[in-house]
C-alpha cells in the first residue's frame, strides 16, 4: 500500500526525516511510536503529499505522492494532530463541504454524509455547530471528514491529543471497526498503550529514523529480559524470602522484594513455596517488558524524554 524510499527532509540545519525507506502491506494497522520532535509528523505531511521530501519518493498503490500529484493524493485520508473543521458550521455542514472538496455530489454525497454521521455517533447532533462540541466529537468528525471519499490509506496524526477516556475509546472502536473492513491505517502517537493496542505492526521511530519495527511480541523480544518475581517485604513474606535466596538473587527495593531464579529454577517450586507459607498469590507480580524499554534500549532515553 505504502513504499517509502530513501525519503529525506530538513528545516534548515536540523534533519527532520532521515534517509527513511519502509513498505506498509495493505490491510495493515501501522504505528508510528516515537516522543514529540521524533520525526512523525513530518513524515506522516511527506505521506499525505503537504510537504515533498527533499530526496526520495513516496508512493502509495504505486502512484507517487506529492504535493502537485492531487489525483494519487484522492487515495488518502488525513485526520490531522490539529483539527480541520469550520466550528462556525454544523456537523453537517462540515461534512458536505469537505465531501464537495473530494469531488462527491447529490445522493452520492448526502448518502455519504448519512453514514459518516452515523458511524461516527454524531447523527443527532448533525445541524449543532461544531464549536459547541466536545473535544472528542470534534475528534470523531474529522475522522468521518477523512473517511468521505472512502480512502485506501488513512492517516492519523496523533488524533487524540487532548481527548477524554470516553472519547478516546470510541474513537478507537471506530477506527479498529474500520481496519477489520480492510483500511489500511498508519497511525502516529507517543502514548505505548495506543500502540499496544491498535496496531499489528509497529515501527519505533526517533530523530527521523524508524530504529525497529515488527509486531508488539516481536518488539518485546528483542530486549535483554531476566524471569523476576515480586512481592511486599513484610513480616509474614520474610521467611519466604529466605527460603528462595540460595535459588536465586534476591533483592530489597524500598519496600519490595524482587526474586530473580538462577537457571533450571521452576517458578511452580516458588509458588509452591508460597503456598506452603499460607502466602496468597495476590501479592507476587512478575513484570513483562514494555515498549518504553525496547525505546529505551534503542535510544538511551525515555518516550517522555
Amino acid at each position: 500500500m505504502l513504499a517509502v524510499t530513501s525519503a529525506s527532509t530538513r528545516f534548515g540545519s536540523q534533519i527532520a526525516v532521515d534517509t527513511l525507506s519502509r513498505e506498509v502491506r495493505r490491510g495493515a494497522f501501522f504505528g508510528l511510536l516515537g516522543p514529540n520532535g521524533a520525526g512523525k509528523s513530518t513524515l506522516m505531511s511527506m505521506i499525505a503529499g503537504l510537504r515533498a521530501p527533499d530526496s526520495g519518493s513516496i508512493a502509495v498503490n504505486g502512484r507517487t505522492i506529492a504535493p502537485s500529484a492531487p489525483k494519487a493524493r484522492s487515495q488518502l485520508g488525513l485526520v490531522p494532530q490539529n483539527l480541520a473543521l469550520y466550528v462556525e458550521l454544523s456537523a453537517e455542514q462540515n461534512l458536505t463541504i469537505f465531501g464537495g472538496l473530494y469531488g462527491l455530489a447529490g445522493a452520492t454525497l448526502r448518502a455519504r454524509v448519512e453514514r459518516a454521521l452515523e458511524a461516527v455517533r454524531l447523527n443527532e447532533r448533525r445541524k449543532d455547530r461544531v464549536k459547541e462540541f466536545s473535544g472528542g466529537m470534534q475528534r470523531r468528525l474529522n475522522l468521518a471528514a477523512a473517511l468521505l471519499h472512502e480512502p485506501a490509506l488513512l492517516l492519523c496524526d496523533e488524533p487524540t491529543v487532548g481527548v477524554d477516556p470516553q472519547s478516546r475509546n470510541a474513537i478507537f472502536d471506530f477506527l479498529e471497526e474500520q481496519n477489520r473492513r480492510g483500511l489500511t491505517i498508519i497511525y502516529s502517537t507517543h502514548y505505548m498503550e495506543e500502540a499496544e493496542r491498535l496496531c499489528n505492526r509497529i515501527g519505533i521511530i526517533d530523530r527521523g529514523r524508524i530504529l525497529a519495527e515488527g509486531s508488539l511480541d516481536s518488539l518485546l523480544e528483542t530486549l535483554p529480559f531476566d524471569e523476576e518475581v515480586r512481592f511486599p517485604m513484610t513480616e509474614a513474606t520474610e521467611p519466604l524470602a529466605a527460603a528462595i535466596e540460595a535459588e536465586g538473587t534476591v533483592t530489597r527495593v524500598t519496600e519490595e522484594f524482587r526474586f530473580r531464579p538462577r537457571t533450571g529454577f521452576k517458578l511452580s517450586r516458588f509458588y509452591a513455596l508460597s503456598e506452603a507459607l499460607g502466602l496468597p498469590t495476590r501479592l507476587f507480580t512478575t513484570p513483562r517488558p514494555t515498549l518504553e524499554a525496547v525505546f529505551l534500549e534503542l535510544t538511551g532515553r525515555t518516550l517522555r524524554e
